[in-house]
């Protein structure tokens, strides 16, 4: 069963997110604003696609982040209609593959290991990758840039999220904050969440490697309380 109906429904295919192929991307967000559920729905979008998504949860058990996607799921599944749901269920199960980190094991050579794991033993072959949890605040700009070459070798869409924080007030001349403020330059896109009211707005500051501005790129997503 083919699922164009479904993505073209997701509004984020309005800000173009998964147009960039094999480049990386960046979720930016005061914590508990909804970087894991942007990365999942990104995922999401990729798996109805008919990718195949590694999402690396790092400081977070595997059910945890399971939980994630039912959660998406469940909502897609009450607001579209969905001939047999158990099929899009099981499409994006066999689609998708979580893995765990702990915070003090996760590196290049790390992810380099566990990724020719699935790939060269043809276990899973994944188009895109998220990384949801990565702690950016020691990263410098060639430790990243070495990760960049590893997903861009193995011909990876990457996305990650990154948590800013409000007494740091450092920033790019793009406006991509601390703590990723010196390294914006290795992403293709950077996405930034911010709180407002009841409503959690959504603005696009980096595209196709472009400082942007402009009304076209914001969205305003209703936060869940």
């Amino acid at each position: 069963m083919g699922y164009e109906p479904l993505v073209k429904k997701n509004p984020l295919r309005v800000l173009n997110l998964a147009g960039n192929d094999k480049k990386m991307g960046l979720i930016m967000a005061r914590a508990g604003l909804g970087k894991t559920a942007l990365l999942v729905q990104i995922a999401l979008d990729s798996i109805l696609r008919g990718k195949r998504v590694v999402h690396i949860s790092i400081g977070e058990n595997l059910e945890k982040t399971k939980l994630w996607y039912d959660d998406m799921l469940e909502i897609i599944l009450q607001k579209c209609s969905v001939a047999k749901p158990h099929e899009l269920i099981d499409m994006v199960q066999q689609h998708r593959m979580i893995m765990s980190f702990k915070e003090s094991a996760f590196n290049r050579a790390r992810l380099e290991e566990r990724l020719n794991d699935l790939i060269l033993q043809d276990i899973f072959k994944p188009d895109c990758v998220v990384i949801d949890g990565f702690d950016f605040t020691n990263m410098d700009h060639g430790e990243l840039e070495d990760i960049n070459n590893l997903m861009e070798s193995l011909r990876l869409q990457t996305w990650f999220s990154a948590t800013s924080h409000r007494e740091d007030d450092r920033v790019s001349p793009s406006g991509v904050p601390a703590p990723c403020h010196e390294l914006d330059d290795l992403f293709e896109t950077v996405v930034l969440l911010k709180s407002e009211q009841k409503n959690v707005q959504l603005e696009i500051i980096r595209h196709n490697s472009d400082a942007c501005s402009g009304d076209s790129y914001h969205l305003s997503l209703i936060r869940q309380l």
